[in-house]
């Protein structure tokens, strides 16, 4: 007997890998923009603390940039505010509210976060060309954070229903149909009539 006639159906199964993932937004808003400008480089302004994913953030606000090299610019830092004992893991974007309805939302690379650890933008703006712009309005501003949180990979059994189920076709036995049909005359269409005997037919 063949191998094909004895494995019968072959198993079937399918599964699903999932990215369990966490997502929300912070919005940051700057009233009375003039007055953060006394904030030496190099120093922030934080922000209300936001809990996703099971960890604690906050923006940090840079009003005269993070370092020596950014003076010229606002900067602006998406922050873990707790001790961790393993990195999270983040993609994030920050974006002037005025802009988030013209500007797709592009979320970075992935980001390890370890403890208190922080990635951003050392240059988010030029404050002389963001002075100037329709951004700031009456002396103030708002931006938005979108934060994406990473946790493990998980995998699960699903059904499978994409694969169609093998159908078992049995043997032809239509020769053996036909010679019953003939030995019996059964439906037969022309009667010949030999001498004393008659013989049924198919045509």
């Amino acid at each position: 007997m063949s191998p094909a006639a004895t494995a019968g159906e072959p198993l079937r199964s399918a599964s699903s890998i999932i990215a369990d993932a966490a997502r929300g937004y912070h919005i940051l808003k700057i009233d009375g923009y003039s007055l953060t400008k006394g904030t030496p480089n190099g120093e922030y302004i934080k922000s209300h603390t936001l809990t996703l994913g099971g960890h604690r953030w906050y923006i940090r606000y840079y009003p005269n940039g993070d370092r020596s090299e950014s003076k010229d610019y606002v900067s602006f830092f998406l922050a873990l505010d707790q001790s961790v004992d393993k990195a999270v893991k983040a993609r994030f974007q920050i974006r002037f509210m005025d802009t988030v309805d013209k500007k797709a939302l592009a979320l970075g690379g992935v980001h390890s976060y370890t403890s208190n650890g922080c990635y951003g933008y050392t240059k988010f703006i030029k404050k002389e060309d963001f002075e100037k712009s329709e951004l700031l309005k009456y002396d103030s501003f708002s931006v938005r954070c979108d934060i994406i949180v990473l946790n493990e990979f998980r995998v699960e059994e699903t059904a499978n229903t994409s694969t169609p189920a093998f159908v078992t076709v049995p043997p032809s036995n239509l020769h053996q149909h036909l010679g019953d049909l003939l030995r019996s005359e059964k439906g037969a269409d022309v009667v010949f009539e030999v001498g004393n005997k008659t013989f049924a037919a198919h045509r």
